[in-house]
């Protein structure tokens, strides 16, 4: 055999192997994506369970027996628990990883992450307002979910929330309702821009209460009428 074509079988012999092995270390960091991928979406639909499960429960049975039941403060009691741990793992998972894609976290993963900051104080929510902001300019994050956000932001601050997505239960009516919104007449034209439902079809469809915008008007001048009033006097102390 020629010296030639034996340099170039063992040439064909050499490329050949090394596209073989690249296309294994291909085949295995993929591998390891598509491993890496499903083990961040277990770990997100377990926050979720652990969440989530006994803030059904506790609601269901609210229903049934009322908000001081014993079997309702139990599982309100899991639900504190559980979410102490969950929130460890988020805030782990944001501070490492910054907000994850839509491919990463899954179907409902973005879904648990706001969840469990929604739970948490008003300083963990403050902390994150800006990624989630980044989240949603970036596609990462549905609007909806910056809403929440936001609405719980300035409803803790003792402010009137700008879409109506937070309700409170009031003792002196036994009952639940929307803490007071800002402007309710032009809720609807907020909630549009950012492409939400109507004000009346989410709350029916969220919490089955029916908004009615004559009450909602005389609840938040009469709230802002108390702000103001408490402001005045804490400044005059």
């Amino acid at each position: 055999m020629k010296i030639t074509n034996l340099i170039f079988i063992l040439f064909a012999i050499l490329l050949t192997c090394c596209k073989q092995e690249k296309n294994n270390n291909d085949s295995s960091a993929e591998t390891k994506n598509s491993s890496k991928k499903e083990n961040f979406i277990a770990v997100l639909d377990t926050i979720w369970e652990a969440e989530q499960r006994p803030i059904t429960s506790r609601d269901s049975l609210i229903k049934i027996y009322g908000t001081e039941s014993e079997l309702v403060k139990e599982q309100q009691l899991i639900y504190k628990k559980n979410h102490i741990i969950n929130e460890k793992k988020v805030r782990g998972i944001l501070d490492n990883f910054g907000w994850p894609t839509k491919e990463m976290a899954g179907d409902q993963g973005n879904w648990t992450i706001c969840n469990v900051i929604q739970h948490s104080d008003n300083d963990v929510r403050i902390k994150y307002l800006p990624l989630m902001r980044k989240a949603v300019k970036e596609k990462k994050l549905e609007p909806r979910f910056l809403v929440r956000a936001e609405d719980r932001i300035a409803t803790e601050a003792g402010n009137t929330q700008i879409y109506g997505g937070q309700m409170k239960y009031y003792p002196e009516t036994k009952s639940f309702n929307v803490w007071p919104v800002y402007d309710p007449t032009n809720i609807d034209k907020r909630r549009a821009e950012i492409g939400l439902d109507s004000i009346a079809k989410f709350l029916k469809n969220r919490f089955d209460f029916e908004w009615n915008l004559e009450e909602q008007i005389e609840r938040t001048k009469a709230f802002e009428t108390n702000r103001n009033k408490l402001k005045n006097h804490q400044n005059n102390l």
